[in-house]
């Protein structure tokens, strides 16, 4: 089957009808569409177009409250902590940014808290938006467990991704890792396609190496850096959860089945203003770092993601006709 090329605004606007045909409000899904398109210019399909029948599932079926409003539930002079009620994570984000753009300038650095939170895609773009708000942000999320704590054999930390950007002339510098050594969506995308994955992903139910998917999905992934990736993880599961007060890895159900209650995930969000005190001269300071590491040839993070944009602007977003079907499928409910 080919791909469908629509524009950036069309495809946003199909995924989203999908989405209120299935109980979602107009706010949460279009800021949903929005997230899901982005991701996938850029690269990151495992929180891109694949992700559109889950959502649906989940909303249906109410493992996702379609309707929900995020809120402010404490506000402190650098700190806001937001409810997103069991809604999908993208308005609560939605909030937590522009709170943060409000907040920083003032008091230097803020922080943002998201509780009863659900699957907040690539953290690459959320970060990026306060860059382009002359903010530079860090970002930590927790996932449902799919990786065993160091020298342990039964999943405990999600992949648990960390991102950072800082703002600079042209596009921000953005930095997105999941503490894994891939990001989980991928095993997902490699068993839908009936594709093997690389051996070093993941362990199956035995603890042992698999190139097999689905085996993949029953067993753990293995962290990046080993011992170190697992530390990682443990950090963001202290910042992300415990700190934030929503559930731990252990405790959240699946981002990708409509099976039991909502997963109840957590996200924090800091930002830093450039403007003040040790902030001065940042872009002057950071520029001649990256010109080191250009110097030597070599490539710096979400280059690959800006060309992808490019294309994406030029030719259009390839939709598979498999999965054009299904959301169409979901308009007609």
């Amino acid at each position: 089957m080919t791909d469908t090329l629509m524009r950036q605004d069309e495809a946003e606007a199909l995924i989203a009808e999908a989405f209120q045909a299935c109980g979602v409000s107009e706010t949460s899904a279009r800021s949903t569409a929005r997230a899901l398109v982005t991701a996938e210019i850029d690269g990151q399909k495992g929180h891109g177009f694949s992700r559109v029948a889950s959502y649906a599932a989940q909303a249906r079926l109410g493992k996702v409250a379609g309707q929900a409003v995020p809120r402010v539930v404490t506000r402190r002079p650098a700190w806001v902590e937001i409810d997103a009620g069991h809604g999908f994570a993208y308005p609560a984000l939605d909030l937590a940014i522009a709170e943060l753009v409000e907040i920083a300038p003032e008091t230097g650095i803020a922080a943002a808290s998201v509780t009863r939170s659900h699957h907040c895609g690539q953290l690459a773009a959320h970060v990026e938006r306060l860059a382009k708000q002359g903010l530079a942000a860090l970002m930590v999320a927790n996932t449902p467990k799919a990786m065993a704590p160091w020298g342990g054999g039964q999943a405990l930390f999600g992949t648990n991704p960390i991102a950072f950007a800082a703002p600079r002339a042209g596009a921000p510098l953005v930095i997105d890792l999941s503490l894994s050594k891939i990001a989980r969506g991928k095993v997902m995308a490699a068993a839908r396609a009936g594709e093997p994955i690389p051996e070093g992903w993941a362990l199956d139910a035995d603890g042992k190496p698999t190139t097999n998917p689905k085996a993949a999905l029953q067993g753990t992934m293995l962290p990046m850096g080993d011992a170190k990736g697992a530390a990682l993880a443990l950090m963001v599961e202290v910042l992300a959860a415990s700190l934030t007060g929503a559930n731990a890895s252990y405790e959240a159900s699946s981002f990708f089945d409509a099976d039991g209650p909502p997963p109840g995930v957590g996200q924090l969000l800091i930002a830093f203003d450039l403007g003040q005190g040790a902030g001065q001269g940042f872009a002057t300071r950071l520029e001649a770092l990256l010109a080191e590491i250009t110097g030597q040839g070599a490539r710096l993070p979400g280059t690959r993601r800006l060309a992808a944009r490019e294309a994406a602007r030029n030719q259009g977003v390839a939709v598979p006709e498999q999965v054009l079907q299904e959301i169409k499928a979901l308009t007609a409910g």
